[in-house]
């Protein structure tokens, strides 16, 4: 049978409650930037239940129409689990004893459908384990045709080696429905998908159509300008922590603007290599790529080790928006370039260049994994940072000790 939020009661008499389609085009909507929507998605890939050694994102065609195509060589999804990434709220996610660092990323059980709805109407999910295969049809366009007033998920299951579709009188209707909407028309082009996964063993596979577009019925995303990369010129604007009142201007941040420059930064310690239309991305070391770096410990109340954090100059051109502190929670970037100190004040140079680096894991990242949650412990490591942050700006601009390294408490 599909998967669905029955409306039914159950033995008791209490009826459990339904998801509204519409729901997805809601739950998408705190995803103001699309580049925070592609992460989610590497995010579950990245996360030790996958523990993908590479991910994959390209443009592709199908019926003449561009889509995104997301691919990793993780562990797959198991049949009883795929259910629940298209449902809400399950989080399944756990640190791997083998690797005692790699801490999940995931906590809501919400990224892939928050993510991939807002890029697309629709997403299909192709996945294989070492001895199972899965396909699964997240999509408006599905349930807008069929009149649902609840979530509805065709989903298919194969057994390997075979390739057999498990029970498949049960699953007919989900077959017919995922060959009637989807960009694939036959299931024969389903398995040839779920073959070519064979290539990386095990692994997932995801396709998102009817891209989402803007004013004029253009592709809110830019995939002509740049044949290895992914473009949101839309994204030009500058962050809303920068200082409006300055009487210059300054170059926008990259990353901002272009998917492979946010990747390069997206995680502290890379972990995981990732491809942007057939070229490999060079992944950044943040803390590693400042000049006259400067190093301090960090202790808040709430946790047993100081933090470390780094301050330095910038490698790159000092006219640019790429400064302030970058804040990462568990290995992944959440805030980029928070003004932070002098970098706050308006009409004055002072600060710029300056870039910090800290991965703050005592503090709570908001569902996007943009932002931090306001709390106190937040407010208080902002200002600390921007003392530190001053100090170093003050003491190199002063002083002059270009070069030089110390260590602080």
């Amino acid at each position: 049978m599909m998967a669905t939020c029955s409306t039914a009661t159950n033995q008791d008499g209490i009826q459990p409650v339904g998801v509204c389609p519409w729901y997805l085009h809601g739950n998408s909507t705190p995803h103001t930037w699309i580049f925070g929507a592609f992460a989610e998605l590497i995010d579950n890939a990245y996360d030790p239940d996958v523990n993908a050694e590479e991910f994959w994102i390209d443009k592709v065609d199908y019926e003449g129409s561009p889509c995104l195509m997301f691919k990793d060589n993780g562990s797959g999804i198991s049949p009883d689990k795929f259910l629940k990434m298209f449902s809400f709220g399950y989080c399944e996610k756990r640190r791997d004893e083998s690797y005692p660092n790699h801490m999940p990323i995931g906590q809501y059980g919400n990224g892939f459908k928050s993510g991939s709805m807002r890029m697309g109407e629709d997403a299909i999910v192709f996945t294989r384990t070492k001895d199972s295969a899965s396909v699964g049809f997240l999509s408006k366009t599905y349930l807008e045709a069929i009149g649902s007033d609840n979530l509805i998920v065709p989903i298919v299951h194969y057994s390997l080696p075979g390739m057999q579709r498990c029970e498949p009188r049960k699953f007919e209707n989900n077959l017919k429905a995922i060959l009637t909407y989807s960009v694939f028309h036959s299931e024969d082009a389903l398995k040839e998908e779920l073959l070519e996964l064979e290539t990386c063993g095990t692994g997932t596979k995801i396709i998102i159509s009817n891209l989402k577009k803007i004013n004029n019925d253009l592709l809110e995303l830019d995939f002509t300008s740049d044949p290895r990369d992914i473009l949101c010129p839309a994204a030009q604007e500058v962050e809303a922590s920068a200082v409006k009142s300055r009487s210059f201007t300054l170059n926008p941040s990259r990353y901002r603007v272009s998917l492979r420059e946010y990747c390069t930064i997206l995680f502290l310690k890379p972990r995981m290599i990732i491809h942007i239309r057939g070229k490999k991305v060079r992944t950044k070391l943040v803390s590693r790529a400042l000049r006259e770096p400067c190093y301090f410990n960090y202790k808040p109340h709430t946790v047993k080790s100081p933090i470390r954090v780094t301050f330095g100059f910038t490698w790159g051109q000092m006219e640019t928006e790429d400064y302030g502190m970058m804040l990462y929670n568990r290995n992944r970037l959440i805030k980029a370039f928070e003004r932070v100190g002098c970098q706050r004040q308006s009409n004055t140079t002072d600060g710029i260049g300056v870039v910090g680096v800290a991965e703050i894991n005592f503090v709570e990242p908001e569902h996007t994994k943009q932002n931090f949650t306001s709390s106190t412990a937040y407010n208080a490591a902002l200002r600390w940072f921007g003392d530190k942050l001053n100090e170093y700006w003050y003491e190199k601009k002063y002083t002059g000790t270009p070069g030089q390294s110390r260590q602080q408490r």
